[in-house]
């Protein structure tokens, strides 16, 4: 297969993979900003000198950088894959992808959805490299069902700390796999991967869209569409109390079959419509978003959003986001920190209440609030979900006073057995990340083994206890 052209309105500049750069780099959530010394490498050969004779102290693989806090950035070296980016073979009799790391999502979806092809499962934006998708160990709406992204990956090839190329897979240098599968990148630099793909009828999603008024009925629901529906997401008022805490739209959907269509979409059921994306131009004034406007929004979104049943598009359901360049932007220059919480499925409506309630009494508005449901557990050792719900959040940072109600965020996910996820995160303190991931230890030892002298590490890593700071 060629070599794929499509970019993210959000991908790094064209340099050569010879040069190192000076750059000022963020996660997604622009908090925190750090000094680094990137490097764009190509070559295998290249990359392997880099890590065993170059200078460069230690280094973490970036893509595309859509992580949100400081996992992907550290003061020593940052090693760029992104420009390894090719699809390499397709298999369209079953669905089997085989491509280099740095090819985002997007560029996998172009490929793939005309012959009827989709990403078995997926984050809310298509801005994420396959690598990364693989260091995350992302999910979506349909966790639920079919699990996580490293749950559908056959094999990757992974460069470690000496240069060696290691081949896993569950079944193949499995503790190496299941590691790297939610490790953040810092067991090496991931080359290639092979996907199962999912086989999809069409681009389009057929959605029923109910309103709950309160988090109570919003659990409900979850409950009685969780076996029906096979994507599932609701949208939270995060601001809201009293019998009103938690009032949410709950958007639960199954693939569309040809026989769903209009007759024009019928025709050609997997082209997705064409949609000119919108930008943020600049970053916005700090005080945009605050606790009134957040609030209004809020109220208009809920009166808007009634029962119904709808048609949407695989852009407009999995990807609403994503139509706007630099939505990042309207937290303004200080940027924003999202927190996602998990908690056991047995106590999360009562955790999560307790969780809005501090929320809502704190006056720091969350612009955007998702709830979902999760199934079980893989064999990842620093795989986020467990069976359960999640809430993600985005606060805008606002410095001691945003860390402080994180912090009390921290105490109540330590109570009711919960955890954070590290793809999101920019906050978490080491002794509460031991609490929350079980097998911590584990993943250390066999990081050692493979990285003796630590050459794979992060800001976060080094926050998280993951690693020691120099």
């Amino acid at each position: 297969m060629n070599d794929s052209s499509a970019a993210s309105p959000d991908d790094p500049p064209e340099i050569s993979s010879a040069n190192a750069v000076n750059s000022t780099l963020s996660g997604w959530g622009n908090y925190p900003k750090v000094n680094c010394t990137v490097h764009f490498q190509r070559q295998v050969d290249a990359l392997r000198n880099l890590l065993v004779e170059g200078d460069v102290m230690s280094s973490i693989p970036r893509g595309l950088g859509r992580s949100y806090g400081d996992s992907s950035v550290n003061q020593d070296g940052v090693l760029v894959q992104t420009p390894r980016n090719r699809l390499l073979a397709l298999d369209e009799k079953t669905g089997c992808l085989t491509c280099e790391a740095g090819v985002s999502l997007e560029e996998v979806i172009q490929c793939v959805l005309p012959k009827g092809w989709f990403l078995p499962t997926t984050p809310g934006t298509k801005f994420v490299t396959i690598g990364g998708a693989i260091a995350a160990d992302v999910h979506g709406k349909n966790h639920h069902r079919d699990g996580t992204w490293g749950q559908h990956v056959k094999r990757l090839s992974l460069m470690v700390a000496d240069g060696t190329i290691m081949e896993c897979s569950a079944h193949q240098n499995s503790d190496v796999f299941w590691a790297t599968v939610g490790g953040m990148g810092l067991t090496g630099i991931v080359l290639e991967a092979t996907i199962q793909l999912m086989r999809v009828p069409s681009a389009y999603v057929e959605v029923t869209q109910r309103r709950a008024s309160n988090l109570f009925e919003a659990f409900d629901l979850f409950l009685e569409t969780d076996e029906q529906y096979k994507y599932s997401v609701a949208w939270i008022d995060c601001l809201s109390s009293r019998n009103k805490l938690g009032r949410s739209v709950l958007l639960s959907g199954n693939d569309a079959e040809v026989t769903s269509l209009k007759p024009k979409q019928a025709k050609s059921p997997w082209k997705l419509p064409a949609k000119r994306a919108k930008s943020v131009p600049f970053e916005f004034p700090g005080l945009a978003m605050n606790q009134l406007a957040i609030r209004a929004f809020n109220g208009l979104y809920y009166r808007k959003h009634g029962n119904r049943q709808m048609l949407m598009d695989f852009d407009s359901y999995f990807y609403p986001l994503d139509s706007i360049n630099h939505w990042n932007r309207i937290y303004g220059k200080r940027g924003f920190v999202q927190y996602q919480a998990l908690f056991p499925r047995d106590c999360s409506r009562e955790a999560m209440v307790k969780l809005l309630q501090i929320i809502s009494k704190s006056g720091q508005a969350s612009f955007l609030a998702v709830l979902k449901s999760s199934g079980p557990a893989n064999s990842g050792m620093l795989s986020y979900l467990f069976d359960g719900h999640t809430l993600a959040l985005d606060f805008p940072f606002r410095g001691e006073k945003t860390i402080r109600l994180c912090h009390q965020l921290d105490q109540v996910m330590l109570e009711f057995g919960g955890r954070v996820y590290l793809a999101k995160d920019a906050l978490i303190g080491a002794d509460t990340f031991a609490a929350m991931y079980p097998r911590l230890d584990e993943f250390k030892q066999l990081k050692h083994r493979l990285d003796p002298l630590t050459k794979f590490r992060s800001c976060q890593s080094d926050r998280v206890g993951i690693t020691e700071p120099r």
